[in-house]
């Protein structure tokens, strides 16, 4: 799925000129970095990155050569599993029977809107309340939409909480992290998926594995903490440009244990352990956040009141996130403020053109008759995880 250079223009011209000649240089960086065996990092939040397609365009720059390493949330693992978006049909859930004690905000319950395939596979792996789900279809529809995958949707949701536990003791009997091992059963037009296939780096940042329910409590069971910020800093210690795209925590690329330019590392070095250092890379931020580019622009009353012990918020007079600290102290930030629907697009398109990639997926805002059957096209063609894939995939690393 693309897209002309007419929508490509649009969301162009919808930025800012500001952020179009951040988002310029940007392209720059990583051209440049590219050209010369450098490689590239993007660093995804959670819910906008699924909803605009942002995580989907990734997978195909992953597939392209342009994009080496991911770090993301347990919410994306989570969505991704279930295949990036899904169609969900909503009925009242105290005319399904449901205890009310129970159900989420709105008094509602979700059903999976899935082939018949797909949900002869899924009961082969557990059992389906297949009179529950036709109970639920007899129902006046509250509503039928699509949603990041899995999640509160039955069977899909369940079923991702069930295959976690699965997929945690085969990390624990591989050695690998879970989000490699159920990376070979996902769809290759996932984040997960494509590292997977490519043999490249994935991996749940430490403050952002918190969402996904069961799958981001094995995540984090999956490897020690000091090893996943270990493995982290590697990814970021190879990259010479990283992209953040609508996260909120980033501790770890900015103020990370092992980190000596903005960072905590100096104490691990001293101790004789591996550190890397931001100095000399590019940071780029894709954000809504007018601040952002506040705090950028005061680098040297921020720097100056850290060095003075003082807090950074009453030299800035502006809310001060955790990520802005040494994002905006750093020399090489550029930050771009607009929507990722609209940023995404660009980036990719003007990237590839610049070198000399052709690209099979673009995605567009979802705000646009073009991002709603970028949407549709997700649902009906971005697989949910495949188990029997996953164990071929596991052992067959195993065995290299």
């Amino acid at each position: 799925m693309n897209f002309g250079e007419n929508l490509i223009e649009q969301f162009r011209s919808s930025l800012d000129e500001r952020s179009r000649e951040t988002l310029c240089e940007s392209v720059k960086r990583i051209v440049d970095a590219k050209q010369r065996g450098g490689k590239v990092m993007v660093v995804t939040g959670s819910g906008p990155n699924i909803h605009e397609g942002v995580t989907t365009l990734i997978a195909e720059l992953i597939h392209k050569g342009v994009i080496d390493a991911v770090s993301t949330s347990s919410a994306v693992v989570s969505h991704e599993m279930g295949g990036a978006l899904d169609r969900v049909f909503r009925v009242n859930a105290k005319d399904l029977g449901m205890d009310m004690q129970y159900m989420p905000r709105g008094d509602l319950f979700e059903i999976s809107v899935m082939s018949d395939a797909l949900l002869a596979e899924i009961k082969q792996e557990m059992i389906v309340d297949e009179v529950l789900m036709q109970r639920a279809a007899q129902l006046p529809i509250h509503s039928q939409i699509i949603k990041a995958a899995g999640n509160m949707a039955y069977p899909m949701g369940l079923r991702g909480e069930m295959i976690a536990a699965e997929i945690l003791q085969l990390a624990h009997l591989y050695g690998m992290s879970f989000e490699q091992v159920a990376g070979y059963g996902c769809d290759r037009m996932t984040m997960l998926g494509a590292c997977a296939e490519k043999g490249l780096p994935l991996l749940v940042t430490i403050p952002q594995m918190i969402g996904g329910g069961a799958i981001g409590m094995a995540i984090g069971d999956s490897i020690p903490t000091s090893q996943r910020s270990m493995r982290l800093s590697h990814m970021l210690a190879e990259s010479d440009v990283i992209i953040e795209s609508a996260v909120a925590l980033t501790q770890e690329i900015h103020d990370g244990p092992f980190e000596c330019y903005t960072g905590h590392g100096i104490w691990a070095w001293w101790q004789g352990q591996q550190t890397y250092s931001l100095k000399g890379k590019t940071l780029v931020r894709f954000d809504l956040d007018e601040n952002l580019r506040k705090a950028t622009e005061m680098e040297k009353a921020v720097q100056e009141a850290i060095d003075k012990g003082l807090p950074k918020t009453k030299v800035a007079k502006i809310p001060f996130r955790m990520e802005m600290s040494a994002f905006a102290r750093h020399e090489g930030s550029l930050p771009v403020i607009g929507d990722i629907g609209k940023i995404w697009p660009v980036l990719a398109h003007d990237v590839a053109n610049a070198l000399g990639i052709k690209l099979d997926f673009i995605s567009a805002s979802q705000d646009t008759p073009e991002g709603q059957a970028m949407r549709r096209w997700i649902v009906d063609n971005v697989q949910p995880l495949s188990r029997k894939k996953m164990l071929k995939g596991v052992n067959e690393t195993s065995m290299q």
